[in-house]
């Protein structure tokens, strides 16, 4: 009879002694959680305070667009659009892009929107779009083949044209256009540089030269390009002798249009101080011009290389900017744009080139 009491009693303190373990392991689950939760915040902050560039990146941005182009800034006071579809904006908003050099020719990047002041016809505009993001361009590559560009011309060119698909932006696109006694539309909006070189590869040179129908053709062909930022790439001596278009409806077209020529002037050695080869350069250098671009006559295949470069980073280290003039009326008038830059401290004296104005027309960009 004691051995079955002392049973039961061993059994009841087994049972109390299995409660207050019990019990006490409780508070300290309790405490494990909040001593392991701490961790999954924390390392969450330090996600996001190692990426500032989230800050510097417009709201709507794609999540793709921060990685990029990590060193990316941009001021968009009036709103922001992504640079993979087309911007669609209102008549009556001016946009245009800015390249400012210094002294040494040098790119200066890095500037806001109130180093700017935009006239219009003389009268002070408020910027309301500013921009020097790198972003994508829609380039025509306007390719002569013409007889006048027989020897090593054509393979030189090619060659530069290399370095300039090298040094630009990742997602540009292509449009190649080859012209002799026509122009044609050989490549159509592709990203893929290397078959718009591989397209060049075995071109034959021959006929005359339809150089005004081959820009006019590039300029409505880029205008329906994917990104807002459109340029052309003419390489050709400049000497036109076959074109439907005239040289003053395609000035027309480029003063029109937001589509930014620049020029390569591939002269040889008997086109230098003749007069066909000054008469070349002379329609080269008014083309560019009005359209905000620039002419180039490189000397040696160094020097083409150096230029294809150039022009490649330039368009990479633009600013874009945007205005709406007050009473806007769509009169189909000429107007001329100022843009000038003041330097921040400590920087020399800048240099701004740009297109020279617009047509006040109806339809919209």
């Amino acid at each position: 009879m004691k051995s079955r009491r002392y049973a039961v009693l061993a059994v009841l303190v087994t049972c109390m002694i299995l409660a207050v373990a019990f019990a006490a392991s409780r508070p300290s689950t309790a405490q494990q959680k909040p001593e392991d939760k701490p961790s999954q915040p924390a390392e969450k902050k330090d996600l996001l305070t190692v990426q500032p560039a989230a800050t510097k990146t417009p709201p709507d941005a794609t999540p793709q667009k921060a990685p990029q182009k990590p060193d990316t800034k941009i001021q968009l006071p009036g709103g922001e659009a992504d640079d993979k579809n087309p911007i669609i904006t209102n008549t009556d908003l001016i946009t245009f892009t800015v390249t400012v050099t210094d002294i040494y020719g040098r790119f200066v990047s890095g500037l806001g929107k109130n180093a700017f002041s935009i006239s219009d016809d003389k009268s002070q505009q408020e910027i309301t779009f500013f921009s020097d993001e790198d972003s994508p361009v829609s380039v025509g590559v306007l390719f002569d083949v013409s007889g006048s560009m027989s020897g090593d011309k054509v393979k030189r060119a090619r060659d530069a044209l290399a370095h300039f698909i090298q040094t630009s932006h990742d997602r540009d696109e292509y449009f190649l256009i080859g012209f002799n006694s026509r122009a044609q539309l050989l490549l159509d909006r592709t990203r893929d540089g290397n078959a718009v070189l591989d397209k060049l590869m075995f071109v034959q040179t021959k006929n005359n030269t339809a150089l005004y129908d081959a820009c006019y053709l590039g300029v409505e062909r880029v205008q329906r390009g994917t990104h807002p930022k459109r340029a052309l790439l003419l390489i050709s001596d400049g000497q036109d002798n076959n074109s439907r278009y005239t040289f003053n409806e395609l000035r027309r077209v480029l003063k029109e249009s937001d589509v930014v020529l620049y020029a390569i002037g591939i002269l040889g050695g008997s086109d230098v101080g003749s007069s066909l080869g000054m008469e070349g350069q002379g329609i080269l250098d008014e083309l560019a011009g009005v359209s905000g671009g620039k002419a180039f006559y490189p000397r040696s295949a160094a020097e083409m290389d150096d230029i294809f470069e150039q022009i490649a980073l330039e368009l990479r280290h633009q600013y874009s900017i945007g205005y709406r003039p007050p009473n806007f009326t769509s009169n189909g008038k000429w107007h001329r744009i100022k843009v000038k830059v003041a330097p921040p401290r400590g920087l020399p004296r800048l240099f701004v080139r740009s297109k020279e104005g617009y047509f006040a027309i109806a339809n919209p960009k």
